[in-house]
Parts: structure tokens; sequence; C-alpha cells
């Protein structure tokens, strides 16, 4: 699977509207994504969403096979891998016979019972007798006597039975069939050059081009899709296609100019019948763009601004949805890619300890998921304990780590309050579990010493330097919340004491983003000294 960039400004998108289209080159961009903003899909949040590839939560695989299972052309297939029980007769290229085509179409319920089978129900079953045996649910051989039949493979009683690995397994290799056929389809304009007579080797690498310029974009595509899915609260999965096309399109930093809007629109319409074949295999859910759009004339208006889109009138342009199978066999092709591609509860499968090193130190992550995991049925005392044990220590990760178990200790709730008692005199962890003892409303919590405090303002504000990767935006906020008297001199003089290893950091980070002239310029000089005390 292609890795998922954004295209430059000077990157050509693939395909071609029809003439006289209304689509988003003639509606102003906004009007696409605030149709859907109360789903909560706006442009900052899905662009934020798409720096790595995050978790993502799975149903079990046996319920994934079972969803599997449901696919019609899945169980087509399977139906008719049974009928073809003992053996059937095929042509020379493994194709029912002409007097088995239609009952065929009648076994899997797309023609009536008595009279002539449709011929579009026909080419659907054939269809389904393809795919069964591209994925060896039949087996295709030649009798002594040179006669061609079709013979149940070796795996179709394990997938009827409903076996997960084996069901998940041939619906993964459907999904990646049609996944290609998709892509032939899109360059199936120049397809004809093969075909002809003319055809040049420039004519056939164009062909070969087009080809892989439809691979790409379409892996983009479910590339954004899985990450905006992992993102997205349960019920507002589904996403407009004209911002799929806008996320693929638009450069990092750029609003969209009048040509990025046409751009986008090229690529609404090269994505939108490569969608549309893989809703067929339960990838995803799709709303295909509204083929009436095409023949919709401007007529007196063409030179009036266009209307306001309400949702249902912007679901018109496509409305895409990726399915829990479809994460499933798209975190498959990233894995297999090499791509990281963890599930959400990879890392709370072990101890404390190993929860919070493993979401301290992970890239792509999302930590109160993983939380909420790991403290799911555990016993609220006996849990803290153990997260509060695993969060001490002096090396480079423990203030996330203490930042981390306090979220732990506010998911366990009041009544892990017997194990943060244990620790109000623990050096590392006193300040800590008392800030959160009197969020719960605790009122005998005694204060900290003086000593405790400044360690834990240090530690607090490191944590948030780990946990930020030092963004400015994101800091400035908490340097002005820092209890800064009004002698600075005297608070910094204590600060830059304190015995931590983010002290100097702290410090420095203290001066260049304090608005406050003064209390900047303490802050950088307590953090020379420090500094030097090292």
């Amino acid at each position: 699977m292609a890795a998922r960039r954004r295209r430059n400004a000077d990157t050509p998108a693939a395909g071609a509207p029809g003439e006289g289209a209304v689509l988003p080159a003639d509606l102003e961009l906004q009007d696409l994504y605030g149709a859907f903003a109360a789903h909560g899909l706006d442009d900052d949040d899905l662009d934020d969403a798409a720096v790595l590839v995050p978790p993502v939560t799975l149903p079990s695989e046996a319920e994934l096979a079972e969803q599997a299972k449901a696919v019609p052309m899945i169980g087509w297939a399977l139906k008719l891998a049974r009928w073809a029980a003992p053996h059937r007769a095929v042509d020379e290229l493994g194709d029912l016979t002409g007097p088995d085509r239609a009952p065929a179409a009648r076994l899997l319920g797309l023609a009536p019972e008595q009279g002539d089978a449709p011929q579009e129900a026909v080419v659907e079953a054939m269809r389904a007798w393809s795919l069964a045996c591209d994925l060896d649910l039949v087996e295709i051989g030649t009798t002594a006597a040179g006669e061609h039949v079709a013979v149940p493979g070796p795996d179709l009683e394990q997938a009827e039975a409903g076996d997960p690995e084996t069901v998940l397994e041939l619906w993964l290799t459907a999904a990646g069939i049609v996944r290609e056929l998709a892509v032939e389809a899109d360059s199936q304009e120049l397809e004809s050059a093969e075909d002809t007579a003319e055809a040049d080797e420039d004519g056939l690498n164009e062909v070969e081009d087009a080809r892989d310029e439809a691979a790409e974009l379409l892996d983009e595509a479910l590339q954004v899709l899985y990450e905006t899915t992992a993102f997205a609260e349960p019920g507002n999965e589904t996403v407009p296609l004209g911002v799929l096309a806008a996320l693929l399109v638009v450069p990092e930093g750029e609003e969209p100019s009048d040509e990025l809007l046409g751009d986008i629109t090229d690529v609404m319409v090269a994505l939108d019948p490569m969608l549309a074949d893989l809703a067929e295999l339960g990838v995803l859910e799709y709303r295909p763009i509204d083929p009436e759009l095409f023949d919709e004339e401007e007529g007196e208006d063409e030179q009036a601004e266009p209307a306001e889109l309400d949702e249902a009138e912007s679901a018109r342009f496509g409305l895409v949805r990726l399915t829990p199978l479809g994460q499933y066999g798209i975190r498959q092709w990233l894995l297999e890619d090499g791509y990281d591609a963890p599930l959400v509860g990879d890392l709370a499968r072990g101890d404390a300890a190993e929860l919070l090193r493993g979401i301290s130190e992970a890239t792509n992550v999302l930590p109160e998921e993983e939380l909420k995991v790991w403290v799911a049925g555990r016993e609220p005392v006996a849990a803290a304990r153990e997260l509060l044990a695993a969060a001490r220590g002096t090396d480079a990760y423990a203030p996330m780590r203490r930042l981390l178990c306090h979220s732990a200790l506010s998911l366990l709730g009041a009544p892990a309050e017997p194990a943060a008692r244990e620790v109000l005199d623990d050096p590392e962890l006193g300040g800590g579990v008392r800030a959160w003892l009197v969020s719960l409303g605790v009122a005998d919590v005694p204060a900290p010493d003086r000593a405790m405090a400044l360690w834990t303002v240090v530690d607090a504000f490191a944590a948030q330097l780990l946990d930020t990767g030092g963004d400015p935006d994101q800091l400035r906020e908490l340097v002005t919340e820092l209890p800064v008297t009004d002698e600075p001199v005297g608070y910094f003089g204590e600060l830059w004491r304190v015995e931590h290893p983010y002290t100097a950091d702290v410090l420095e980070a203290v001066g260049e983003l304090h608005p406050d002239r003064a209390v900047a310029k303490e802050a950088r000089k307590a953090a020379f000294k420090a500094r030097s005390r090292g």
C-alpha cells in the first residue's frame, strides 16, 4: 500500500469531470465541509488526524469473519462452490458452461425459478463463480476422458463452518482482487491502446502510468479513510467524498484555490467508481456521486453564485464510510508493506510498568484509550498501587509516566483513594497524588511542603514538555499559570535548586515563552544557574 502523502501544488489530479457537471469546482469548498461540521469532520481535525497511522479498535476475528461471510459476493462464491460438488462441467477457461449459467443465477436468488434468467443475473452469477475460482473455493481439473470439471476446494468446509482464519484470509484475498480490478477499470480509457495496431511503446507506457496513478490515488484515499475513521467519534465515521478528495489534493498549510477546487472535482470523479467497486466486498459503505449532477444545466443562472449546501444536498456529491471489515483489510495491507499500524489495547496487555513505558515511548498511540483498556475490570486499589509504583523514577520518561499515572487514577476514581494516601509522603509521587485527591473533593489532604511543591511544579511542566514535544502554542498557557509571585527573583531562586533532571529545560522554556519580560529574564538566568550546577 502506498504511503499516503499530500499532493504538491503542481501535482495534477487523475480523472476528468463530465462536461457541464455541477461538482465542487463550482462551489465554495467550505459549503462541502460546513454541511457536515456537526459530525466533527472539520478540516483542522482531519488534518491533525492525518499525521500518523493511528491505532484502531477492531471487533474480534470471529465477528469480522461473520461480517465477511455476510458480504453477498463471498456468500455467493461459497454457495456456488458447494453446488459444484461432487463435480461440475466447465469450459477450458474454467467458466460454467451454458446449461449451468441460468441455474447458477437461480441458486443465488438472482433470477426467478421459472422462465428465462435475465442477462444481468447471469453476469452476476458468473462473477461470483469467477471469484470462487480465484479464491480456490473450487478447483479446476481435467478427467481421463479430457473433460474439464470443477470440484470443491479443500478450504470450503472450513469456510462454510465460519473458521475465522480461513474466512478472513478468503475475504482479504477477494478484497485485494477487487482493489486491483477497480484500478484497472479506472484506467480503462487508455486500455484500448493495447488492442490497436497503432499501439507503440509510448502508448503502453501511458497505460501503465495511468494504472500506477490510479493505484496510488486509491491507496492514499483508503489510508486517509483509515486515519479519519480511527479519530472519529462513534457514529460519525462518514466522510463526504469532497472532504476526502480535498485532503488528497490541497497541500499542507494552503487554502484551496480555484484551481485546486477543480483538482478536487477530478479526484472525486476518479475515486467514485473505485470506491463503488470496493463497497461490493464490504470494504466500505458508499453513496456514489448522484449521476444527475452531470446532467443538470446551469442555464440562465450560469453567473449566479452557488447556493449554500445543506447536508442532504452535499450528500449528492458522495459519502463514504469505512467499515470495521475495511479497517481490518487496510490494516493488513499496511502491515504487509511494513507500516506500524497498531491496535488499541496493544500496549495494555502487560503490567503497569509495560503500559506506562509503552505509551511514553510510542509515536502513534491514543493514551486515554490504552489506559481505559488497562484499568477495565481491575480492582481499583491494586491497580492504583501498581501504577504508582511504575510511575517512580528519574529517567528521561519518568515525568511522562507520572502524568499518565494521574490520568489512570482519574479513570479509577474515588475507589483508588487508599492507594494514593499510601504515597502522600513520597518525594516523587506525593505532590501529584495530593492534587488528585483534592480534585476528588477530599477535604483532609495535607498541603505539601515547599520542597515537594516546587519539585512537583518542575515534574508536571516536564511532563507537558514531553507530551507536547515542546510545542510553544500548547505550553504558553501553562507557562503563564506558573505560581510566580511579585518577586520572580525569589521564586526562580528556589526553583533552579530543585533536584530534578528537567529543571534547566523547564526554566529555559519559561524564559522563552513567558509574556512578562521581567519574569522571562529571571527564568533564563535561573536556567543558566541550573545548567552550571550540573
